[in-house]
């Protein structure tokens, strides 16, 4: 069932071309979850066989996802406050709580939005504080398009080299995520060692 569902998105990909990779990567960095991973392995997988070209995939993608990453951004930018100042009481979430959050964004955005771009899962998500927070639009553009990229070549180069592999496709693709959240955490950790020492 994998197989054949994967056959159908290299199939929809390839008749949808770039505009298809910018599409359902828009839908995936906005609030519908949708995995990455489904769409651009077989997008590698084709440039592999000279049908699509790696620039234009990643070119493809990074809009979509950056599209995406806006309409989550600027919703919570215009709308997020508001609701949780009125309903975050419901959630437990207090003023002070948000207050917290604003300020952690101002000092710490930066790295967050960058790391958090690097999980999947949370990768979809971490626009909304950003916007909740009124993160700068120059800083969240500069640090979701650098998030964003890196974790497209990833899966875009993975469909590449092994794309016709599913079972080395799933074994790789444990060991990347594995792999990338440890080294988001030493990230992590090395920024906040830094940060206390200042």
């Amino acid at each position: 069932m994998l197989r054949d569902l994967a056959q159908d998105l290299v199939d929809l990909i390839f008749d949808w071309g770039y505009f298809g990779i910018f599409i359902m990567m828009a839908i995936e960095s906005s609030f519908i979850p949708f995995p990455s991973e489904i769409v651009l392995i077989p997008a590698g997988y084709l440039a592999s066989q000279e049908k699509m070209n790696v620039f234009y995939i990643l070119a493809s993608a990074l809009g979509g996802s950056l599209v995406g990453a806006f309409v989550n951004y600027y919703l919570a930018f215009t709308l997020g406050r508001k609701f949780l100042l009125k309903f975050g009481k419901y959630f437990f979430i207090k003023e002070h709580t948000l207050l917290k959050m604003e300020d952690f964004f101002e000092k710490h955005g930066h790295i967050s939005t960058f790391t958090g771009r690097l999980i999947p899962g949370i990768r979809q998500l971490i626009s909304i504080p950003a916007g909740i927070a009124k993160m700068r639009i120059v800083q969240f553009s500069l640090y979701t398009t650098l998030g964003a990229l890196m974790w497209a070549m990833v899966l875009t180069f993975l469909g590449y080299f092994i794309g016709e592999n599913q079972e080395l496709i799933d074994i790789y693709l444990k060991q990347i995520t594995v792999g990338v959240v440890v080294i988001v955490l030493l990230f992590v950790s090395l920024y906040a060692y830094k940060q206390r020492k200042k």
